[in-house]
């Protein structure tokens, strides 16, 4: 398959065993490191910017927590949830113009990035219901299997074990997926006028192809995000902004363009 995209011309939309997409480049396994180092140059060039996204990554978990904790109702996470999953694709497309602006010898600005964001808007919002109904139907399955488990039988360690193993095997297969779906995809959306099919597709396979590198990137990815939410999500604030920048760099390694860029 990795010759196959190697044959094709740069930045045609393909066909390829998959579905429709744009070619993508063979990665090497130490390349997610590489991204996280480049990320992290980018938050230090960038302090003031990388942290307005930072606090505004952090206060979303901090307010969901808050109004759980205030109401007692933990059903106001199902809609808090959506919400972030409308508005996050836009959060992480101001991330990735401050990288970009970088990388063509532009002086970044948080103007310049927040108007990065309606570039492609009409198919930045497809991605935003994409994952909210993606999160929607994972919740409702987490309930569905919690509601048909018989509350009786939870006396010990032994007896939650099978339920146990039920909901991680059904959380990992939701998590792999929804990595496929949104690891290039915002970035694409953002750089390049296509339609969300074609950025979507384009993410899967390129995802496909480079599974090793990839799914090491995937758990670079959890590692910080747990690190956020043990530090009361205030690790958020330098994380995001560095998975953010780091993001962008993966995209710019993996998918091929139609013209060599003259930045590395």
């Amino acid at each position: 398959m990795s010759q196959h995209f190697k044959e094709t011309p740069q930045n045609a939309i393909t066909e390829s065993g998959i579905a429709r997409v744009i070619p993508c480049k063979e990665l090497d396994v130490g390349d997610p490191i590489k991204w996280l180092s480049l990320g992290l140059q980018d938050f230090l060039r960038t302090p003031l910017i990388s942290i307005f996204y930072g606090l505004i990554f952090a206060a979303i978990p901090w307010f969901i927590s808050y109004l759980v904790a205030l109401t007692g109702w933990h059903l106001v996470i199902l809609p808090s949830i959506v919400c972030f999953m409308l508005i996050g694709p836009f959060l992480a497309a101001g991330l990735y113009d401050v990288s970009w602006e970088l990388e063509k010898g532009h002086k970044p600005s948080l103007r310049h990035s927040v108007r990065a964001i309606r570039r492609n808007a009409v198919n930045e919002w497809g991605f935003g219901i994409l994952l909210m109904v993606l999160m929607i139907f994972w919740l409702r399955v987490a309930s569905l299997i919690h509601a048909l488990y018989p509350q009786h039988q939870i006396e010990s360690l032994e007896s939650l074990l099978p339920f146990l193993v039920l909901g991680s095997i059904v959380g990992a297969v939701f998590c792999v997926g929804m990595f496929f779906v949104t690891a290039f995809t915002q970035p694409i959306l953002m750089e390049r006028k296509v339609d969300l099919a074609t950025a979507v597709m384009t993410s899967v396979n390129a995802v496909w192809v480079n599974k090793v590198p990839m799914f090491t990137w995937a758990g670079i990815i959890f590692s910080m995000v747990a690190i956020g939410f043990v530090t009361g999500f205030i690790g958020f604030i330098v994380l995001m902004p560095i998975l953010g920048f780091a993001s962008w760099h993966g995209y710019i390694d993996a998918i091929e363009t139609k013209r060599e860029r003259s930045y590395v």
